[in-house]
C-alpha cells in the first residue's frame, strides 16, 4: 500500500490496520519479531503543549497493572516529527464489526462485556488517567474476551467543538461523546468514561447509539440537549435501568464504576450465571476469525528481510526508548505562543510534514551477523521495570 512507512521507531511495519480521526495504525514487528500495533498521530494534532501532555500520559500509561482488559502500552515517541505509540497487538474483530455482522448480544452477554470492560477502566482510573474515546470500534473481541484499545491517546482527545468535524470523529466519537464534552468542557472526569461505556453497552445490546443523525452537528445538538433523552429502544428490560443511568446527561447522576460492576453482576446472577461462566459464554459467542484481521503472528517474508537488514544495534549512549531519556528542547512556535499553537491544532493541514506525513526510515546498515552490544550499566529501561513489577505481583498471587 502506498504511503505505508517501512519503519516507525525501532518497529518494522508490515501493513496498515486502519485509520481514523487520530491517525493511522499499523501492524509492525519488534527487532525480535513480536507483533505490535503502532499508531502515528495526525499532523493537525501537533503542538508543543499537546506533545508534552502526551509524554506525561504515556509515562503513566506504562504503569497500568491489575487488568487483562486494556491493551498494554509498550513505547512511544512524543517528540518525533509525527508522534507515535506502540501498543500490544490484539487480534480479533471490533465490537462494531461483530454487532453489524452478527447482530446484538443477549442481555447476559452484554452484562459480562460490561463487567469485564469496567474492570479495565478501574485500572486505568486508578493511575489517574481516562480513556476518553470509548466506542464500539475501540473494543476488540478475541479468544481471551473483550480488550480496550487506543488507550494512551487521551492527550490528543481534549477536543473542542470547533474541531469535532475532523475526519473520523463523526462516525464513532461524536455518537459516543458525553454531553459535557459536546458542550466544550474538555476537562472531563471519570464519569465521562462511564457515559462512553454506556454507549458501548447500548450498541452491543441494540445495534444503535443513544443519539444519531445525518450530520455531526445534529448529533452534537442532541447530545448537548438536556431535554432530549437517549434512544433506549430495543434495550432488554434487565439492562435498561443500568445503561439508562450511565447515559444520564448530568455527570453527577451517573453511577460509579463500582456501581456499574455491581449492576452487571446482578444481571448475571438473575440469569443464573457466574461471572466466569458468562465470560466463557461471551468468548464462545464472539471469538471468530471471520472478517477479522489476520493474527499477525507471522510477518511476511518482506518484513522478515527488513527486520534482518535493520537489526537494531543499541548505542550505549542512547536510551532504549524515547520515554527513557529527557525530552528534546521544545521548539519555538512560529508567530505565536504555546496557547495559540494549541488553539490551531485543529487545522486540517499543518506545514512542515513530509508528503506522506511520516518520518523517513532510518538508513539500512548491512551487517553479516548482528553482534549484540552489552547494555551500559545503570538504570534499567522503564519497560523492564514495569515487566519486573508485573512478575513480582503475579508471583505474590499464586491464586491467579
Amino acid at each position: 500500500m502506498n504511503g505505508v512507512p517501512g519503519q516507525i521507531g525501532r518497529y518494522v511495519v508490515e501493513r496498515e490496520l486502519g485509520s481514523g480521526g487520530m491517525g493511522e495504525v499499523y501492524l509492525a514487528f519488534s527487532p525480535a519479531g513480536d507483533p505490535v500495533a503502532v499508531k502515528l498521530i495526525r499532523p493537525d494534532r501537533l503542538d508543543p503543549v499537546t506533545r508534552a501532555r502526551f509524554e506525561k500520559e504515556a509515562l503513566i500509561a506504562r504503569t497500568v497493572v491489575g487488568t487483562n482488559r486494556v491493551a498494554r502500552f509498550l513505547d512511544a515517541d512524543p517528540y518525533a516529527e509525527r508522534p507515535w505509540l506502540a501498543m500490544e497487538y490484539v487480534p480479533g474483530r471490533t465490537l462494531l464489526s461483530y454487532v453489524d455482522g452478527s447482530g446484538p448480544l443477549s442481555a447476559p452477554l452484554v452484562a459480562s462485556l460490561g463487567a469485564l470492560l469496567t474492570e479495565g477502566l478501574q485500572a486505568v482510573h486508578a493511575v489517574g488517567l481516562l480513556h476518553r474515546d470509548l466506542k464500539p470500534q475501540n473494543v476488540m473481541l478475541g479468544a481471551y474476551g473483550p480488550i480496550l484499545i487506543d488507550f494512551g491517546l487521551g492527550a490528543f482527545l481534549d477536543t473542542s467543538k470547533d474541531t469535532l468535524s475532523h475526519s473520523g470523529m463523526i462516525i464513532g466519537t461524536v455518537r459516543c461523546m458525553p454531553p459535557e464534552q459536546a458542550l466544550g468542557r474538555t476537562k472531563v472526569k471519570e464519569s465521562a468514561d462511564v457515559y462512553g461505556l454506556g454507549t458501548v453497552l447500548l450498541y452491543a445490546a441494540t445495534g444503535h447509539y443513544p443519539y444519531d443523525g445525518a450530520r455531526w452537528e445534529a448529533i452534537v445538538a442532541q447530545v448537548a440537549n438536556a431535554d432530549q433523552d437517549p434512544d433506549l429502544s430495543g434495550l432488554p428490560p434487565a439492562l435498561e435501568p443500568l445503561i439508562g443511568s450511565m447515559l444520564a446527561h448530568d455527570p453527577a447522576d451517573r453511577p460509579s464504576l463500582d456501581a456499574v460492576m455491581a449492576g452487571c453482576t446482578s444481571v448475571l446472577a438473575a440469569a443464573g450465571l457466574s461471572p466466569m461462566a458468562a465470560r466463557h459464554a461471551l468468548i464462545d459467542a464472539t471469538a471468530t476469525d471471520e472478517e477479522g484481521p489476520a493474527l499477525g503472528n507471522e510477518p511476511s517474508s518482506a518484513a522478515w528481510k527488513r527486520i534482518a537488514e535493520q537489526a537494531v544495534t543499541l548505542d550505549e549512549n542512547e536510551p532504549d526508548s524515547p520515554l527513557d531519556g529527557p525530552p528534546p528542547a521544545a521548539p519555538e512556535p512560529d508567530g505565536e505562543g504555546a496557547e495559540g499553537a494549541a488553539e490551531g491544532a485543529g487545522a486540517e493541514n499543518v506545514p512542515g510534514s513530509s508528503a506522506d506525513g511520516t518520518t523517513p526510515p532510518a538508513p539500512v546498515v548491512e551487517v553479516p551477523v548482528p553482534v549484540p552490544v552489552p547494555r551500559k550499566p545503570g538504570r534499567p529501561p522503564a519497560s523492564l521495570q514495569v515487566a519486573e513489577e508485573l512478575r513480582s505481583r503475579y508471583a505474590a498471587q499464586p491464586g491467579l
